[in-house]
């Protein structure tokens, strides 16, 4: 039996929230769209208080702010980019382009093909998120994408050398410093001075979640990325400490951050429940942190691990956290989430910021139809088709020929025909399937 043991808000309130969030983005995407640059430095003006000659960072600007970056910072971003990198270009080996025979004089295969414009939104109002560089432009790069532009909001009023050393690092073209609401729709509709691009990747907020999905479709997305989520799936080989400290380490993200904690073992509930308080009256980030939990987070008490398995993949969690004493039946028999981080020596922090896979995950429980973030996401899978013989054109004409009459389709049928009389040499009457 499933005892919650703490909840956070009810879905109702929830769905207020997103309902209001819903219509600003709305309104400020119309008026980007009719406005253009104007209504960009008016939001960002607004919002960050920042508004430069050119929101665009010149190659001096670029060069100058890496300048400020110290030497074992450097080292630090490089040496996760590469982690990042060589992760990403593993998975881009792995998908290869093929072609085959797939009877006399039929050929059929498919090419891999990178997006040809991505804008790359990199969170950074609140904390420099120079991770998420990593994520979303250095996976763009390998991929081979030949337009990368990158947006970031200003920290404390100026651009975050680190943030930008990160995105040059990681291969963008364009970088500009704005952020929210005005940085994804300026990416996605274009302005006088910043062209369109046919992709929007990165996490971010609310609002930055919303303009992606109220522009789907006008462009493409990698995925719906609001607010961290985590989950902790614990049983009693680890302590409380443990649970409380990833739990909160993933809530101080925002206000906003769902985290959940789901165990068989009513004392380790508990005493969770108070390492969290504990920990909260020493945390830094306890302002950002203990409103989160209030708000968003939870403890699940289940009876057997088949319960916390079924709890788990219906929740569809962005970060899932197991640490109990089977980690790698969860592994195999999990089917909803964002990431797995199995074994209490691992961390979600470790693939927020270093260890090589992409932090960019789906969250709201979208882990039920989409993984992260890959490199494999830049690329289009494009069919192509090629007939070879005479005789293939005949035999494949033939059975497209009967088969498009049976659906009706005259045209369609024609189409077949005339391959059918002009290589096959046989008589069609015009309007009929082949015999």
């Amino acid at each position: 039996m499933i005892e919650y043991l703490k909840r956070g808000k009810p879905e109702t309130e929830r769905s207020e929230d997103d309902a209001k969030v819903r219509e600003t983005v709305e309104s400020t995407l119309k008026e980007i769209e009719q406005r253009g640059d104007a209504a960009v430095r008016e939001l960002s003006e607004k919002f960050d208080n920042y508004s430069p000659a050119s929101f665009r960072l010149s190659e001096k600007e670029i060069k100058d702010l890496m300048a400020q970056v110290s030497p074992r910072d450097m080292e630090d971003i490089k040496f996760a980019q590469e982690q990042v990198r060589n992760f990403a270009q593993a998975q881009r080996d792995s998908m290869l382009d093929i072609e085959l025979e797939t009877m006399p004089g039929v050929i059929l295969g498919h090419k891999n093909i990178p997006v040809q414009s991505v804008g790359c939104y990199v969170p950074g109002g609140k904390f420099p998120m120079v991770a998420s560089a990593h994520m979303s432009v250095a996976t763009a790069s390998v991929a081979g994408v030949p337009r990368i532009i990158a947006c970031t909001p200003p920290f404390q009023g100026k651009p975050n050398p680190a943030v930008i050393a990160a995105m040059h690092l990681g291969g963008a073209h364009e970088i500009y410093v704005m952020g929210g609401i005005q940085a994804i729709g300026a990416m996605a509709l274009g302005t006088e001075t910043i062209d369109p691009v046919h992709m929007l990747v990165g996490p971010g907020n609310a609002f930055v979640a919303e303009a992606k999905r109220q522009l789907f479709g006008r462009v493409g997305i990698d995925l719906f990325a609001g607010p961290t989520e985590t989950m902790v799936i614990a049983d009693e080989t680890v302590d409380a400490e443990m649970c409380a400290t990833d739990l909160l380490g993933q809530a101080e993200h925002g206000y906003n951050s769902p985290a959940v904690l789901v165990t068989n073992s009513r004392k380790l509930a508990e005493q969770t429940l108070e390492e969290i308080d504990r920990i909260l009256e020493i945390l830094p980030t306890a302002d950002t942190a203990s409103v989160s939990w209030r708000d968003y987070g939870e403890v699940i008490l289940c009876d057997s691990y088949d319960e916390m398995l079924e709890v788990a993949d219906d929740i569809a969690s962005e970060h899932v956290q197991v640490m109990t004493d089977r980690d790698d039946w969860f592994l195999e028999n999990m089917t909803c989430y964002g990431a797995l981080f199995l074994g209490p020596r691992t961390n979600v922090s470790n693939g927020d910021k270093v260890i090589g896979t992409n932090h960019t995950l789906p969250t709201k429980k979208a882990g039920r139809y989409t993984g992260g973030l890959w490199v494999g996401k830049y690329l289009k899978t494009h069919s192509y088709q090629k007939i070879t013989t005479d005789e293939a054109a005949t035999k494949i004409g033939e059975y497209g020929s009967r088969l498009c009459m049976l659906e009706g389709f005259v045209g369609h049928a024609e189409q077949c025909n005339v391959r059918v009389r002009r290589y096959g040499g046989k008589n069609v009457p015009y309007g009929q399937g082949a015999e």
